[in-house]
């Protein structure tokens, strides 16, 4: 049989089927999956990360179980007085079986109702808080809460910074419920908050709210306390009472909707009025002390930084006992309080009789706009408005707010005011109260003696000393005459002209004629100083400024010579100082030495030192400020209040634009006092320089002061020290020749024309002429203040 070929239509081996290409829904399923893997994985990794400190130190939760070990640091001062001590907030504890269960209830039923279900993060709220954008209330638990308010204290503005402490609060959430019970952490929770008015914690706030222990509050208390928690300011019955109400009958409902109380129990709750029965708390931290304490703490905290980076041990102020011996002394401080509240007194009447009837009180030469400015950044600076704005309250709400009267305390020199204002018109009560600083110290040695940062740290938390910067007025003129003489070799009977300086369209008026550098100080003539530094230039007075140890912000300009600089009084009576210690700059110290709770020195603090200028050059200027004190700018003050004729004080008064700023530093021998009187805002001072002025404003708190400080014999402080002359000296201005060279035998160059060019021994100089000045140059910068349109009074 023939084979015949058989034609092969295709293969008989089966193929494998088609490959179907993937639909968009089966790629979004693998994406989707994808997505969340990763989600899950990082974050795993971020928790993870953030757990072990990568992304910032993590807190300790440990330091929560033993709250009865801390020890307080007790401060000593150089007379050995206890002034005070750092030690944590007064509260008092109270357990879990002392809380009323309705306290619970309101506390679970507003914040988080499923508390007794999740490990510290509760996912469900999570993702209603970002579905629905915080509208229908936040993700946080109560243990979320707690960490928050144990580590983290103060949230971050800025929304990156926020999201890492909101990573480290959900860590700390789970740590602490793993390390505590439930009941341990409503108790912990409920202890540490601050309820505002010293109430810190619960049994506090009952006692200070409602003069009664927690056990016995009523629902309708417990439920305004809850609400607190949410804002203690804006919610607070003392501040706002309906807002608080209004609050507080939300959680009630809360407590109605999640049924722990009935329809009953919830109306009669709601027609409950809030009846605060207030028993306020004074603490010590309200007076003078605190400014002290203030920037006391913050010296301590870097050098126990210091000993930490060098021993690798921590030390606590507020829990390891430590003993800071200071250089303050009781008595000064003390003398010091007592004259700041004596002439405030007077002066506060003076000028509230000057402003009674005004409609723009206390504000002068500003329109009404200005005005609005002024009070809007003054509540926005507020933690009531700061609260309310973090609550979502809308702008003009937050405005009428602050329109609503309110039963509040305020102000005055004769104790506390209990009235019924509003937060607005309680602001600009207190702007017209006056304020004042006054530092006094060894200049030999840089000890702080006395240091009153304000009047009242409860209604004022801001220090005049080292945190205040004012416009130091005249007295920056003493650094203008110290450069001219150490630079163009000027003595105190060295003759410039005090006729008027004009430049461009800046004028600074002057009454003519020659006056030495001694009278023109004394007198504090504004043309001599600006003529002075004309020649000397602004960059040699800023120069030496900076080596006298001011660090502030100085404009390279002709007008510093008249004080427009805003400088602290630390670092002005730091820079005085130099003059009575030879020429030696010290830095002013706060703290002697550090002991920790064994006696063992953590640190001992030794004086900073630096020479600027020979003793001559240093005794030339204290030789000249006493002219201030023996017939100038200060004299008639000076003895109107009693001080001694006999005594030598090296000062210098000063007085700012529309009298603002009332400045007077005064140095003895042996002691070095600053003080500064203003009021918080610029636009508020006195009508007339008669009032306004340094030498009435500032100086009778140092006569006051110093009168104290002469009579009390154990501080060997007496009007009969006198400053220690240079060997060569003799008062004769013949005698200054050398200091700087060419002069002649009268001592009376007036310019730097003639410091080059001397009269001949035999001619005496020409008089009633203008001193011709070094022009500055192009790379001078000298600013455009010199060519405003307006002139510039510059008072004395």
């Amino acid at each position: 049989m023939e084979n015949k070929k058989t034609k092969t239509t295709g293969s008989t081996f089966p193929l494998p089927p088609k490959k179907v290409k993937n639909t968009g829904y089966k790629k979004w399923i693998k994406f989707v999956w994808m997505a969340l893997i990763a989600l899950v994985l990082g974050i795993a990794g971020l928790f993870f990360a953030v757990s072990q400190g990568f992304l910032g130190e993590m807190p300790d939760v440990k330091q929560l179980e033993n709250p009865d070990i801390y020890v307080a640091s007790e401060i000593y001062s150089s007379d050995g007085v206890l002034l005070g001590k750092f030690e944590k907030e007064k509260t008092q504890p109270v357990e879990y079986k002392d809380l009323p269960a309705h306290l619970i209830y309101a506390l679970q039923a507003k914040e988080d109702e499923r508390f007794k279900e999740h490990s510290g993060i509760d996912l469900k709220s999570v993702a209603r808080a970002v579905y629905f954008r915080g509208e229908r209330g936040g993700g946080s638990t109560i243990t979320q809460q707690l960490a928050k308010l144990l580590f983290t204290q103060d949230p971050s503005s800025n929304p990156l910074k926020r999201v890492f402490q909101k990573l480290k609060e959900w860590v700390v959430a789970v740590s602490l419920e793993k390390r505590y019970t439930k009941e341990e952490i409503v108790k912990l929770y409920f202890n540490k908050f601050d309820f505002t008015y010293n109430a810190n914690g619960i049994e506090m706030a009952s006692k200070i709210y409602f003069n009664k222990s927690t056990k016995q509050l009523t629902l309708p208390e417990s439920a305004m306390f809850v609400a607190m928690l949410e804002a203690p300011i804006a919610n607070n019955p003392l501040r706002n009472p309906e807002r608080a109400k209004k609050r507080r009958d939300v959680v009630l409902g809360q407590m109605l909707d999640t049924g722990y109380i009935d329809q009953t129990t919830y109306q009669k709750a709601v027609d409950t009025p809030i009846k605060v029965d207030f028993h306020p708390i004074k603490t010590i931290d309200e007076g003078y002390s605190a400014y002290y304490k203030f920037y006391l703490r913050k010296e301590i905290d870097q050098y126990l930084k210091e000993y930490e980076k060098k021993t690798g041990k921590p030390l606590s102020l507020f829990k390891d006992g430590l003993k800071i011996y200071v250089t303050l002394d009781s008595k000064m401080q003390k003398y010091a309080e007592e004259a700041i509240k004596e002439h405030l007194t007077d002066l506060q009447r003076n000028f509230d009789n000057e402003q009674r009837g005004r409609k723009q009180r206390p504000f002068y030469l500003i329109s009404d706009k200005e005005i609005d400015g002024i009070m809007l950044q003054a509540m926005k600076r507020t933690g009531r408005y700061k609260q309310l704005k973090a609550a979502g309250i809308p702008e003009d709400s937050i405005m009428l707010d602050f329109k609503k009267p309110i039963k509040t305390s305020r102000f005055t020199w004769n104790g506390e005011e209990e009235v019924e204002m509003s937060p607005y018109d309680s602001i600009r009560y207190h702007k017209q109260i006056a304020q004042a600083g006054l530092m006094s110290m060894v200049p030999g040695t840089g000890e702080i003696k006395a240091w009153v940062g304000g009047i009242n740290w409860q209604h004022f938390q801001y220090d005049h000393i080292k945190q205040g910067k004012r416009q130091v007025g005249s007295t920056f003129k003493p650094f203008v005459y110290a450069t001219a003489i150490m630079n163009l070799g000027m003595t105190p009977c060295s003759q410039v002209s005090n006729a008027t300086y004009t430049k461009g369209s800046w004028k600074v008026e002057g009454g003519g004629g020659q006056l030495t550098l001694r009278d023109a100080l004394a007198h504090s003539k504004n043309p001599v100083a600006v003529r002075l530094i004309e020649m000397a230039s602004p960059k040699k007075v800023i120069q030496l400024a900076r080596d006298l140890g001011v660090t502030e912000e100085i404009p390279n300009e002709y007008a510093v010579a008249l004080g427009s600089s805003d400088i602290t009084i630390y670092e002005m009576l730091g820079a005085y100082s130099t003059f009575a210690n030879f020429g030696n700059y010290v830095k002013p110290e706060m703290i002697w030495r550090i002991e920790d709770a064994n006696g063992r020195v953590i640190t001992e603090v030794k004086n900073q030192t630096k020479e600027v200028m020979n003793e001559m050059y240093a005794y030339t200027m204290i030789d000249l400020m006493k002219g201030v004190a023996q017939y100038g700018t200060a004299s008639g003050e000076l003895q109107r209040r009693g001080i001694p004729k006999e005594a030598e004080i090296a000062a210098k008064t000063g007085t700012t634009q529309n009298n603002s700023d009332g400045w007077f530093i005064g140095m003895t021998p042996n002691l070095a006092t600053g003080v500064w009187v203003g009021w918080e805002d610029r636009a508020t001072h006195f009508r007339s320089t008669g009032e306004g002025q340094g030498a009435k404003m500032a100086l009778p708190i140092w006569a006051i002061f110093m009168k104290k400080v002469y009579a009390d014999k154990e501080l060997n402080i007496s009007p009969e020290d006198k400053f220690i002359k240079p060997s060569n000296w003799t008062g004769d201005c013949s005698d200054l020749q050398g200091l700087g060279g060419g002069y002649g035998d009268d001592g009376g160059l007036q310019t730097l024309d003639e410091l080059k060019n001397p009269t001949p021994k035999n001619d005496p100089p020409k008089t009633g002429t203008t001193p011709k000045a070094t022009q500055p140059k192009k790379e001078d910068n000298i600013n455009e203040n010199l060519n405003k349109d307006s002139e510039i009074d510059f008072n004395k």
